[in-house]
C-alpha cells in the first residue's frame, strides 16, 4: 500500500475528515484487502467512504474477473521466496492458495468483504476512461457497482473539505 496523498485531513474548524475516498488500481490479494479494511473500518466508524476501481483494479467489479484475484509470485518482495521461483509454473496458483488459506484465519473473502462494505453504505465507482481501455461496459460490471464516473468527478470529490484521499 502506498500513500500517495492525503487531501484535508482536519477542515477549517479543526474536525477531522469525515469523508475518505480510496483509489483502487490493483487486483492482486495484498492489494485489494487494505482498502477494503480501511473502507469498512471508516464507514463502521460513521465516515462516508467511496471507492475509485481504476486500471487494474477496476477487474474486482468486472463480472467475469471479480472473483480471480491472484498473488502476483514475481516481483513481490514481500514473499519469503527468491523472484527467480516466481517464474517457475504454477508458483503463482502455489502463492495465491497459501495467501487465501492464511488470510481466511482472519478475514472474510474479497467478495464477501465487498459485501459487508456495500452493506455498510461504501459506494463503490468505476472509472469510466478505464472502462474504455479495458473494453468493459455497464452491463459487465457487478450489482455492487453504484456507478461510472470520470476523472473531473473524482476530483470534486477528493478536493471538497474534510475529504482524505488514499491510493492504493
Amino acid at each position: 500500500m502506498t500513500l500517495v496523498a492525503q487531501q484535508t485531513k482536519i477542515d477549517e474548524a479543526g474536525k477531522r475528515a469525515n469523508k475518505l475516498v480510496l483509489v483502487v488500481t490493483k487486483d492482486t490479494i495484498d492489494q485489494v484487502y487494505p482498502p477494503l479494511i480501511l473502507a469498512t473500518t471508516a464507514a463502521a466508524s460513521g465516515m462516508e467512504v467511496d471507492i475509485y476501481f481504476t486500471f487494474w483494479g477496476l477487474k474486482l467489479l468486472d463480472k467475469k474477473a471479480h472473483t480471480k484475484t491472484k498473488l502476483a509470485s514475481v516481483g513481490n518482495p514481500a514473499l519469503p521466496m527468491p523472484n527467480i521461483f516466481g517464474v517457475l509454473p504454477g508458483m503463482t496458483a502455489m502463492a495465491t492458495k497459501m495467501m487465501k488459506g492464511k488470510i481466511k484465519k482472519f478475514w472474510p473473502t474479497i467478495p464477501e468483504m465487498m459485501k459487508q462494505a456495500k452493506d455498510l453504505g461504501v459506494r463503490f465507482h468505476a472509472c469510466s476512461p478505464t472502462m474504455g481501455l479495458m473494453g468493459l461496459q455497464e452491463k459487465d460490471l457487478i450489482p455492487l457497482t453504484d456507478d461510472i464516473v470520470g476523472a473531473s468527478t473524482f476530483l470534486d470529490w477528493v478536493t471538497s473539505p474534510g475529504t482524505a484521499t488514499i491510493f492504493i
